[in-house]
């Protein structure tokens, strides 16, 4: 009994000096990028097919007008920004198997184009850019990568286009928090980028008994050197440009 009363007052101990977890910080400089994951119609549009599921999420973090916000502040300061797309062509229906979302946004169309080497159907489409954010898009400082099939960047192109543009820093927002936008915080982490997350420029599925964004805050909190508020952001980047 008294092995086990002091294993458990030796662990407790131990969590306890977790309790403050250390603060990085994070220097947005010359060699800082800022990457964005599907601002697309089908997550971000009251009319697209995974509104249902990512809606109060995305309004209730004003995620919108938050990503319209860094994008803004990315063309008048010329800041790199590489977006990070995803779609899905009719090939891409024939694999034979597929994780629960996966076969999710396969059954509803989500993200759907024609074909590689065309655009018909592109415009107004659910893996259209959403509108507010086209302009922007088509700035000399974007950089639009070739498109993720599942949620991280591992299979397309960004890192070599980070590197290619000599960064080794990143900021991360988009949809959703706690697939695409952590899937690529991890791996661009792993890759040696340091990276931080804006929180309230992203949002997350909520379902009953599921709720991703808190899932999300959870892993950008212990994963990136920082979590920024949109607003935080903005000022550190004025503060440094």
């Amino acid at each position: 009994m008294k092995k086990v009363i002091l294993f458990t007052a030796i662990t407790l101990a131990a969590i306890s000096g977790y309790a403050q977890l250390p603060d990085p910080g994070f220097k947005f400089d010359n060699n800082t990028a800022i990457v964005i994951t599907d601002p697309q119609n089908d997550f971000l549009s009251e009319k697209g097919v995974a509104w249902g599921a990512v809606g109060a999420s995305v309004k209730a973090n004003n995620t919108i007008e938050n990503l319209r916000k860094i994008f803004e502040l990315a063309a008048q300061k010329n800041i790199l920004v590489f977006v990070s797309p995803h779609y899905y062509y009719q090939h891409d229906h024939q694999w034979k198997f597929e994780g629960v979302l996966e076969k999710l946004m396969h059954n509803i169309n989500m993200f759907e184009r024609k074909g590689a080497l065309t655009s018909e159907g592109f415009e107004g489409s659910g893996a259209d850019w959403l509108e507010p954010y086209k302009e922007y898009i088509k700035g000399k400082n974007v950089i639009v990568s070739s498109p993720h099939k599942v949620y991280g960047p591992q299979n397309n192109d960004l890192s070599l286009q980070l590197r290619k543009r000599g960064i080794d820093k990143v900021v991360i927002a988009g949809m959703s928090g706690n697939l695409c936008v952590e899937a690529h915080l991890r791996d661009l982490l792993e890759d040696g980028f340091e990276t931080a997350v804006v929180s309230d420029a992203t949002a997350s599925a909520i379902l009953p008994g599921l709720n991703g964004y808190e899932a999300s805050i959870t892993n950008f909190t212990m994963l990136s050197s920082k979590v920024f508020k949109t607003n935080e952001f903005i000022a550190e980047v004025k503060k440094q440009k």
